[in-house]
């Protein structure tokens, strides 16, 4: 199995667990956006009986080539190998025409679904039907290890709310809109971003905007994902004393996040807590 980004190949992972092997293609450190493709992951392909790419565009500038070179039809668009995980999730800001004045915008909607949980369940059934079809022998095991998958996020998915819940309203800052949908899950707001348009770096300008904002409406929470620079984040938030808060969307791009629920829950705990500490 080969996976675009880390959360899909955790994902295949916990699934597929001793019949399968993963490999995955960008690093959870690296911006998604951004991927260098490298000889080795064109031989990875290949060889692939499952590709699982997000969709929604994510990997719209690098997936491409890497196909391309590896020629295998058992992962071309529409084999029974080729794993589309946007396949069924309800996408949020999708933009009312293809308008490049808009920045980045993924014409499909927002990409970066898999940061809702609710969303990850139903791309975690998605592999399940996926190796079953591929592999009948192994269908026992990927039912009963996807059973045990939604068990366990279901018994963090109440506790996360829980956690999350004394703070249904606030507002956070963040550099790119990756946490929209992990505002909209637990109740948070995020719409304030350093980016004046998706993809567009920040601007003077555009900053000062946000500084003003974030004094005017005393937000003190800004997330930064590791790909993203620290220097301007730091600089917004010193003009109001504002936290910077290291997150993920990711597994595997801060400690202790191996696993789905592993990062979700690690976030989840920064995000409370940095809300806790300020007024």
């Amino acid at each position: 199995i080969v996976a675009t980004t880390s959360e899909y190949g955790a994902l295949a992972a916990e699934i597929g667990g001793a019949r399968v092997s993963v490999t995955t293609i960008a690093k959870p450190t690296e911006d998604p956006h951004f991927v260098d493709a490298r000889p080795s992951q064109v031989v990875a392909m290949h060889r692939a009986d499952v590709l699982i790419e997000g969709g929604a565009e994510l990997e719209i500038g690098w997936l491409t080539p890497l196909l391309d070179g590896a020629r295998n039809p058992r992962i071309l668009a529409g084999a029974p190998g080729r794993v589309v995980a946007s396949q069924g999730v309800q996408l949020l800001d999708i933009p009312p025409s293809a308008d490049r004045s808009q920045g980045d915008a993924h014409i499909a909607g927002n990409p970066h679904f898999m940061l809702d949980p609710q969303n990850a369940r139903i791309v975690a059934a998605h592999l399940a039907r996926t190796f079953t079809a591929l592999d009948a022998a192994g269908a026992p095991v990927y039912e009963s290890n996807l059973a045990t998958w939604i068990a366990s996020l279901e018994a963090k998915l109440r506790e996360w709310t829980a956690a999350l819940a004394p703070f249904k309203g606030r507002q956070i800052v963040t550099y790119h809109p990756t946490w929209r949908y992990f505002c909209s899950r637990f109740g948070l707001e995020a719409n304030t971003f350093l980016e004046p348009k998706p993809g567009i770096p920040p601007s003077p300008p555009h900053l000062a905007q946000v500084i003003a904002k974030m004094k005017a409406e005393d937000i003190r929470v800004l997330l930064l994902e590791p790909y993203q620079p620290r220097k301007t984040a730091e600089s917004v938030a010193s003009h109001n004393g504002a936290q910077v808060v290291e997150v993920c969307q990711f597994p595997g791009g801060i400690p202790g996040t191996v696993t789905y629920i592993e990062l979700i829950d690690t976030n989840v705990k920064r995000i409370a807590q940095a809300l806790a500490a300020q007024p």
